[in-house]
C-alpha cells in the first residue's frame, strides 16, 4: 500500500465567497510536487499573486514565484509561533505564547521590532534559540508587519483551512485505502460538495482588505 498526498488550493472570489481552485493527488509531499501545483494556478484563475502567507514547507514560496511571479511571501504567524514554542516547557509556555502573540499582532514594523526586543530581554536567557529564530526570518517577516491590519485579518487566518481539512477527513472516515487516484478524487469531491453548501459567509474584512490591496498594488488588483 502506498501513501499519497492531496494538494488543495482554497481561494476567494471578488465578492468574498470561498472558492476551491483544485485538487491534486500526488505520490508524496515534496518541493517538486508543490512546483507542479503552483505552476497550474494560472490556469485556475491565479494569474498573479500579491501576497502569499506561507509556512516553512521547503520550496513552497519558490514554487509560488514560478506560478505567480512577483508574489511576496511573508511567513504565516500561526505556524511560526507554534514552532517557536516547541522547545519551551509546559510551565512557561503560556507566558512565552502571550509575548509571541503580542509580537505577531504588532503594527507597524517599528512596534514589532520593539516587541521582539522585549521577547529577547525576557526569554533569551532560558531559551537562547527563541528570538534568534525570528531575527533569522526577518526578511520574510517584514512584509507581514508592513501589511495593513485589514489585509492580515482577511488572509492570514488558518480557521477556514482547518475547517476545510477537518470536513474532508470526516468524509473519508472508514476509508483507509483506495484502488487509484480517481477514487480518491471522487470521495474528496463528494466531501467538497457538502462543504460548499456551508460557504455562506463572506471572507472577513473583504472590502477593507480589497481597498488596501488597490492602494498597495494598483493596477495589479482588478475590482
Amino acid at each position: 500500500m502506498q501513501t499519497h498526498a492531496v494538494y488543495r488550493t482554497l481561494g476567494g472570489t471578488r465578492d468574498g465567497a470561498k472558492d476551491l481552485r483544485g485538487l491534486w493527488p500526488r505520490e508524496s509531499e515534496r518541493a517538486t510536487c508543490r512546483l507542479s501545483v503552483c505552476t497550474a494556478l494560472p490556469n485556475r484563475g491565479g494569474q498573479d499573486g500579491c501576497i502569499a502567507w506561507v509556512d516553512g514547507f521547503q520550496g513552497l514560496l519558490e514554487a509560488l514565484e514560478v506560478g505567480c511571479p512577483n508574489t511576496q511571501g511573508p511567513l504565516c504567524m500561526v505556524p511560526k509561533v507554534r514552532n517557536s514554542l516547541k522547545d519551551v516547557p509546559g510551565k512557561a509556555r503560556r507566558a512565552v505564547a502571550a509575548d509571541l502573540r503580542a509580537l505577531s499582532g504588532a503594527v507597524p514594523l517599528p512596534e514589532a521590532e520593539q516587541a521582539l526586543e522585549r521577547v529577547a530581554e525576557r526569554w533569551d536567557a532560558p531559551y537562547p534559540a527563541l528570538s534568534p529564530s525570528w531575527h533569522t526570518a526577518r526578511d520574510r517577516l517584514t512584509v507581514f508587519f508592513d501589511s495593513p491590519p485589514a489585509i492580515r485579518r482577511a488572509i492570514s487566518t488558518t480557521t477556514a483551512i482547518g475547517s476545510f481539512n477537518y470536513t474532508l477527513r470526516k468524509g473519508r472516515k472508514g476509508r483507509s485505502a483506495f484502488p487509484h487516484d480517481e477514487a480518491i478524487s471522487k470521495v474528496l469531491s463528494m466531501g467538497l460538495q457538502h462543504i460548499a453548501t456551508k460557504w455562506t459567509q463572506p471572507i472577513p474584512e473583504r472590502k477593507a482588505a480589497l481597498n488596501q490591496f488597490v492602494m498597495l498594488f494598483g493596477e495589479r488588483v482588478q475590482v
